[in-house]
């Protein structure tokens, strides 16, 4: 939120961007385990902050959940939303896909949870929101399927064969090619796990033979 704030009608640059969209990646449940790296992250967004703008205010995260219950609801799914869409988008930008929309309004959407609105302000922010969050869907399918091709119908084995093997959970594709490259004809089989079971389904990961099920 306080990058969000020195961001505030100027132009933040690349560095920024990234900060915002892996700081929020970096609060989603299953990836916030290591805390060394969160206080790098805190210390990298501060640090970008004060280039920007180094009277802006960050905001006291336990404000966060004071307040109306209606309220707390509603600015938590807005951060929520904005944590999910982070991941997305950063898949998406490791691709090398952006859209300045998407960008620009986690600045926005960050700036708003540090303010005060109504119920009904609220609602709007989500419903416009919800909107960008499509367009950050509609360009991290770009970002699959111009990389790994168009998804086709796929059976997916669930037995494990003998031999050392790797299971490799999440939703990041990148990843996932990468594990796949390193692993090429060394005997070791990968097998995916929970949302990554969608990667089968595309041509240029269906062609390594050492993927082999779910």
């Amino acid at each position: 939120i306080g990058l969000a704030r020195a961001a505030a009608g100027k132009p933040p640059g690349k560095a920024a961007d990234k900060i915002m969209l892996q700081g929020l990646f970096t609060t989603v449940t299953n990836v916030n385990f290591d805390p060394p790296r969160i206080d790098a992250m805190i210390a990298a967004a501060r640090a970008e902050k004060n280039k920007l703008d180094a009277a802006a205010t960050d905001f006291p995260a336990a404000d966060l959940w004071a307040g109306n219950e209606d309220i707390v609801s509603l600015r938590s799914t807005l951060l929520l939303g904005l944590r999910g869409m982070a991941a997305y988008a950063w898949h998406a930008a490791v691709l090398g896909k952006t859209d300045d929309e998407v960008t620009a309004w986690f600045y926005k959407g960050m700036r708003a949870l540090g303010e005060e609105h109504s119920a009904e302000e609220w609602l709007g922010l989500l419903m416009e929101f919800g909107q960008v969050n499509l367009k950050c869907m509609a360009l991290l399918d770009e970002a699959n399927t111009s990389t790994y091709g168009h998804p086709v119908p796929t059976v997916v084995p669930t037995t494990v064969e003998k031999g050392p093997f790797i299971v490799i959970t999440g939703h990041d594709l990148h990843d996932l090619k990468q594990l796949l490259e390193q692993t090429a004809g060394k005997g070791i089989n990968v097998y995916t796990h929970g949302e990554m079971l969608p990667a089968h389904a595309y041509p240029e990961l269906k062609k390594y033979p050492h993927l082999k099920g779910n």
